[in-house]
């Protein structure tokens, strides 16, 4: 067996290598260059750059990204080819992002592009390009288990990105490559150096590829212009509050920028959103103590280990937010295996539809799911079973278009 598990000479083993012209992906095809695999770097062209707002340095798929992985590709000595994703990429990505958003949700379109764009249409490419394995420059582990291999945390927990490759199956993950996994990024960027990579010291990306600005309203108003509608704000008691120019502007949790007018008589706390309703236009706030939630109902669940017995609760830690800490729950699978509802120890604020649920034990990602909806308090034995169709959150608006590291 070669370092990367394949049973073939090194010389002898294709990898294509993911390149988005930032420092880990380089780092990535230099690393399996140096160690004599044959490797092949691809960059995705997903979006239109000229029609983006002007990139910022700290955005990924920048204008200047393609240029950069190419002269590393270059410097590495190995092929390089850039692929036209675009179409595929606003199919699946973009149009989905604004869509969550038009439906009183939050999306989370690097997951969405991970789980499409990437590890299912670029995995693709790289087996017609007769490659035995496609490598990224994710931070996060592949581990060798019983029953095949396994998604782990990175072991530099600062940049774990785990959260955002819940969705990778299981045959993905048996032609997945992670070798950046047991590395912090101050090695990654000391190996770019020795390498003599110009990209040793580039930032890191930090906003949405096609919002380079961070003006995802401006993108969604671009798009779906007759779908942003105005409505109210109201109180969790009922008042009304005042007004907001379209649900897309929200998610749960937002404290800033709610125009509110007045607050209830007594009300002198801060406000935030604690419940979105597309269908009637209406954003909901509340006090901070409104937006505790202890259930959470997960759909299109992906499981990376043996999911529970239908019935049976697990076990688990789970992650709300890419940002949020790990936090201790019981997970039961819903009889169609495509849901799953999430019972946490403790409530959690600011749960928001559209987000991921990721579950863990220890270091593993046994899988995860997107949230349709939470709730303030545990199901009771009084309350009805939990299908995955009925947990789905407001369907999208008739008309609407459908659905790298």
């Amino acid at each position: 067996m070669n370092s990367l598990g394949i049973d073939k000479r090194p010389g002898d083993t294709r990898v294509v290598v993911a390149m988005s012209g930032g420092v880990d992906s380089a780092v990535t095809a230099a690393l399996l260059a140096e160690q004599g695999y044959d490797v092949v770097g691809v960059t995705l062209q997903l979006y239109d750059q000229g029609a983006a707002a002007p990139a910022r340095a700290r955005s990924c798929c920048a204008g200047q990204d393609i240029h950069d992985a190419r002269r590393a590709a270059g410097k590495i000595g190995i092929p390089h080819y850039v692929l036209d994703y675009e179409s595929r990429f606003k199919q699946s990505v973009i149009d989905d992002f604004v869509d969550t958003y038009l439906a009183g949700a939050t999306p989370v379109p690097c997951v969405r592009c991970n789980q499409t764009v990437k590890f299912r249409d670029l995995l693709a490419t790289a087996r017609e390009l007769g490659a035995e394995a496609l490598a990224t420059g994710h931070y996060v582990r592949r581990v060798a288990g019983e029953r095949g291999p396994e998604l782990h945390r990175a072991a530099d927990p600062v940049r774990d990105q785990s959260y955002f490759l819940f969705a990778t199956t299981r045959a993905q993950l048996d032609f997945l490559r992670f070798p950046l996994g047991d590395m912090r990024k101050d090695e990654t960027r000391a190996l770019a150096r020795r390498f003599a990579l110009d990209l040793a010291e580039k930032p890191d990306s930090q906003d949405i590829c096609f919002v380079p600005d961070g003006n995802y309203q401006r993108v969604i108003e671009r798009l779906r212009p007759a779908a942003v509608e105005p409505g109210d704000i109201v109180h969790v008691d009922g008042t009304v509050l005042g007004r907001h120019a379209g649900v897309a502007h929200f998610t749960v949790g937002q404290r800033r920028g709610l125009a509110i007018d007045r607050k209830p008589r007594g009300q002198g706390d801060p406000l935030f959103v604690v419940a979105i309703d597309a269908a009637a236009r209406r954003v909901v706030v509340g006090p901070r103590a409104a937006l505790a939630r202890e259930r959470v109902v997960v759909g299109e669940v992906n499981w990376l280990a043996d999911p529970p017995a239908a019935g049976a609760a697990l076990r688990v830690a789970v992650k709300l937010r890419s940002t949020s800490a790990l936090q201790p729950a019981a997970v039961v699978a819903t009889a169609d295996g495509m849901g799953a509802v999430v019972t946490l120890d403790h409530p959690a604020e600011a749960v928001a539809p559209g987000q991921a649920c990721v579950l863990y034990a220890g270091e593993r990602v046994l899988g995860g799911g997107w949230i349709r909806r939470a709730e303030a308090a545990p199901a009771t034995a009084s309350d009805p079973p939990v299908s995955s169709q009925a947990a789905e959150w407001p369907s999208r608006r008739p008309g609407s278009g459908g659905r790298f590291a």
